[in-house]
């Protein structure tokens, strides 16, 4: 009988280091001969990266709802073709961001609250749950710097700070409120210092996984 494989998602702002973070828990993973799928959202489908252009660079105003209703067509797509069947198959799944990032963008950047992102996901039946999730911390404007030398912000990017504040405070509140799942990395440190953390708490996961 095949063992399910473990859903392990990364979240967090602009800025705070989620590529490099991803591609250091990938490596860790596979040393120790984890087969792991890395996907993203929005993406991870041909209807989930066509809907991310679309969020990512409109030229047109988008509603919040509209934003929401986005996104969580492609969440929906992605968890039905991709994470859904290869966490069947064993395989785990490190994703780029997945349904905490609604409650923060949408729910709180957005301001629409966390019960219309929660019911959206109820009515489509997203209820996965990640096994494992790193929240990637860091202040705003530190995360707004290190995002404006990557070069031309895309349409969420150009949010006001406000906008911002209220997103990490619905991350924060999240992670607080369920902390054996989300764990709060400091991502303001040296890269090397983050990846402590990231490899201190991934071990611990991993010791209690197969224990």
């Amino acid at each position: 009988m095949t063992v399910r494989g473990r859903f392990i998602t990364l979240e967090g702002l602009e800025g705070v280091g989620k590529t490099t973070n991803r591609e250091f828990i990938e490596s860790t993973l596979v040393e120790r001969g984890i087969d792991v799928l890395v996907t993203r959202e929005p993406g991870g489908t041909d209807l989930g990266e066509q809907l991310r252009h679309l969020l990512l660079h409109a030229t047109a105003p988008v509603s919040a709802e509209a934003e929401l209703m986005m996104m969580a067509a492609s969440r929906k797509q992605h968890t039905v073709d991709v994470i859904e069947p290869a966490l069947k198959s064993g395989q785990w799944v490190l994703c780029d961001r997945y349904a905490d990032a609604s409650y923060a963008y949408q729910g709180g950047g957005r301001e629409l609250g966390i019960d219309v992102v929660a019911a959206l996901h109820d009515l489509l039946q997203i209820d996965l749950q990640p096994d494992l999730t790193f929240l990637l911390d860091m202040p705003i404007a530190d995360g707004l710097n290190r995002m404006a030398a990557r070069g031309k912000p895309d349409r969420i990017e150009k949010e006001a700070l406000a906008f911002f504040e209220r997103a990490r405070a619905a991350y924060l509140q999240r992670a607080h409120a369920q902390p054996d799942r989300m764990k709060i990395v400091d991502a303001s440190l040296s890269i090397e210092a983050v990846q402590e953390q990231v490899r201190t708490l991934l071990l611990a996961f991993l010791e209690r996984d197969h224990g």
